[in-house]
């Protein structure tokens, strides 16, 4: 059984398995960890400058992005990245995949100045 196949992102989705929800909350926990520590101890790079973490202003757009990211990703299976991979493994439907991400990406790049900031 593969961990990374697409049938562990539909169990996701459909709330028949932990397993990705575990790896993504394990990662969310140890990046807030490490920022805290990193903050609370004025941490340094290797070279000795100070590690600055820049706040963040709320943007509508964020989870409004991320929303349409996450129905994409359930109703495909895959995340973009994992896309190439499976095109060269032989998975022949992932080049409409990576089309889609690809115009989807152009949309963006076209409305960008017109959506809500």
């Amino acid at each position: 059984m593969k961990s990374s196949a697409w049938f562990r992102i539909q169990e996701m989705f459909r709330f028949q398995s932990f397993h990705m929800y575990g790896v993504i909350g394990s990662a969310i926990l140890v990046g807030l960890i490490s920022i805290q520590i990193i903050k609370r101890n004025h941490l340094r790079t290797i070279t000795g400058e100070p590690i600055v973490i820049a706040d963040k202003k709320f943007n509508h757009g964020i989870w409004i992005g991320g929303i349409i990211f996450g129905l994409g990703w359930a109703l495909t299976g895959a995340c973009p990245g994992p896309l190439f991979a499976q095109l060269g493994s032989g998975v022949g439907s992932a080049a409409i995949l990576i089309l889609a991400a690809l115009a989807g990406t152009w949309t963006y790049s076209a409305l960008r100045e017109k959506l809500p900031h």
